[in-house]
């Protein structure tokens, strides 16, 4: 068995396998150290300078979690059916977020296998997999993971991890992974041990940056784009969902955004598959989006905040926080007919001027996906409260109207389309107690500065604030859960076999507004919302595509309700 690792600064590096120690013979160069050693399948670490073993910072499989031994994994060995699948472009596709330990009781991916075909019957083209590179204990949301290279053992681990994906393309479905460069978690955290992987020039939220652009980046910039494309060439995966991609602070004249997208794209062209790469990011910046031939990173689609903010804020009246700036039509008609409404104007939240305008004649609209709902927008609330806590039947049909006919690519979240009861909490799993008792300490701290009771806040160690979580599928076969979900159905379909819903051309987007109620014209298309309480009338002389709540063309659309429209066409022959 051949063994490799980088550890450029240590002075004597051993691989442990078996039970036996094996030197490891340096590149003094290059910094990688390598050692041939008895045996084939044994679990390893690598004894650096005298201490550890520790995990191989590539190890493909961790069985005894992210503080045990790593375990070699033979890719070649599992049998795929989906030779067929050349995958789909994500841009203007319909997204599922999931997570795969609260998507179903088991928490597995062989359980989320059996709901596979409830998506199917919803109409969505692709899901999306939080993180589930291996992270600290059992049940957590997966962005304090911290062997990147290895599937969550709890999850089902590298073969339950292909099973899913062969499953969903065997059922049409794309699947796009969330993964984690901008930071990793404290707990089983070794790569420090090894090698210059943080820098202490750049600080984050959690502490020192990766090192992207000082002394010995070459390899930790390797380290993350080859493990990018091991995700998409090794698990067949359809694309990446890049966290907080504002977090990864590099100086270089070839930022690693950039350098993610050429080598994902030269994957592109090796395999014939349809390869995508979404961000997050906080900046407002089309420039992601953008072709590199036209100066961009050259990434396919960017989480606009923007737009969930604007529909949110609108349809919950909150004003808090980061809501400050939305709520008004004006700014719902901004986002609907421009990506961002933060492009370039003042940001009250952040005290300064904000974002970069989107230019309509070079980026698509599908370029920018948008969600009413996703894992931080619930999560991050003191309570985990989904919108449907508090929102009439009537608004949410309206919010899910807005999403699904709008120019973006969009996302749902597990249990939106209908209407799920249960919450979704911030939950971790940390068996150390002092970094247990900070995380529960935090949580409670922070929202205590915003009026909650420290009782009143989900303690995300407790086993039952994960239980909470999880979704009930009783639900969706009982009012109101199921017209809610037929809503949803409805609306997807008609997005798929109406083309003026799939025209991602933002300069065919144009809207009227009053205070309550907003009209979006997209070609002989109009969706008419009234998010207030009083009827609105509609123009005459329409075609009524769907309704939630049966109005029909020339009549009034009531308080809380969503309507399509068409403009009648003439019928064959007529002048």
């Amino acid at each position: 068995m051949r063994y490799k690792v980088w550890a450029p600064d240590a002075a004597n590096v051993e691989v442990e396998a078996g039970g036996r120690r094996y030197a490891m013979t340096p590149d003094v160069r290059l910094g990688w150290w390598t050692a041939e050693a008895e045996g084939e399948g044994e679990d390893y670490g690598f004894v650096v300078d005298g201490q550890g073993p520790f995990p191989d910072p590539r190890s493909p499989w961790q069985p005894e979690g992210v503080h045990g031994l790593s375990r070699a994994y033979d890719h070649g060995r599992f049998a795929w059916t989906d030779g067929a699948w050349r995958g789909r472009p994500l841009g203007g596709s319909v997204l599922y977020e999931l997570h795969v330990g609260t998507f179903t009781p088991e928490g597995t991916f062989d359980s989320a296998i059996e709901r596979l075909d409830h998506l199917v019957e919803l109409g969505v083209d692709a899901v999306e997999l939080m993180p589930v590179a291996a992270f600290p204990g059992r049940h957590g949301w997966g962005y304090d993971g911290v062997a990147l290279w290895a599937v969550h053992d709890p999850y089902g681990g590298p073969d339950g991890l292909k099973r899913l994906v062969d499953a969903c393309h065997g059922r049409g479905l794309a699947v796009v992974l969330d993964v984690v460069y901008n930071h990793l978690g404290p707990s089983g955290n070794y790569l420090g041990r090894y090698g210059p992987y943080f820098t202490d020039a750049h600080r984050t939220p959690w502490g020192p940056a990766v090192n992207l652009d000082r002394p010995g980046s070459d390899e930790v910039r390797a380290y993350i784009v080859d493990n990018a494309l091991m995700w998409l060439r090794d698990y067949h995966l359809d694309g990446l969902r890049l966290d907080a991609v504002h977090a990864m602070q590099d100086g270089r004249a070839l930022h690693i955004l950039e350098e993610l997208a050429i080598a994902v794209d030269g994957l592109r062209a090796a395999t014939g598959r349809e390869l995508s790469l979404v961000a997050e990011s906080d900046l407002g910046d089309p420039r992601l989006v953008t072709s590199r031939e036209a100066g961009g990173y050259g990434l396919d689609v960017q989480w606009n905040d923007d737009f969930h903010h604007a529909v949110h804020a609108a349809l919950t009246g909150e004003r808090q926080g980061y809501y400050g700036d939305f709520g008004s039509m004006d700014a719902l008609a901004k986002t609907m007919t421009r990506a961002f409404f933060h492009d370039g104007t003042w940001s009250s939240f952040r005290g300064r001027s904000h974002g970069r305008p989107v230019d309509p004649l070079r980026t698509p609209g599908h370029r920018f996906l948008g969600f009413i709902q996703n894992h931080d927008q619930v999560g991050n609330r003191a309570t985990g409260d989904r919108i449907s806590a508090t929102l009439s039947p009537g608004l949410l049909k309206v919010g899910a109207g807005l999403l699904l006919t709008s120019p973006f690519t969009p996302m749902l979240f597990m249990g939106e389309e209908w209407g799920a009861g249960t919450p979704w909490c911030f939950f971790t799993d940390h068996v150390e107690p002092e970094l247990a008792r900070a995380v529960s300490e935090g949580r409670r701290r922070e929202f205590a500065t915003h009026g909650w009771a420290s009782e009143d806040v989900p303690d995300p160690q407790a086993p039952g604030t994960f239980r909470r979580s999880l979704l009930d599928w009783d639900e969706p076969d009982k009012p109101p859960h199921r017209e809610l979900l037929e809503w949803y159905r409805a609306l997807i379909a008609l997005r798929r076999s109406c083309p003026e819903l799939t025209d991602t051309r933002l300069t065919e987007v144009s809207v009227r507004h009053g205070d309550a109620w907003i009209v979006v014209y997209r070609g002989s298309v109009r969706i008419a919302a009234n998010l207030g309480t009083e009827p609105v009338r509609l123009p005459d002389g329409e075609l009524l595509l769907a309704s939630a709540d049966g109005v029909r063309p020339g009549g009034e659309l009531p308080g809380e309700s969503l309507a399509v429209l068409a403009m009648e066409r003439p019928a064959v022959g007529e002048r």
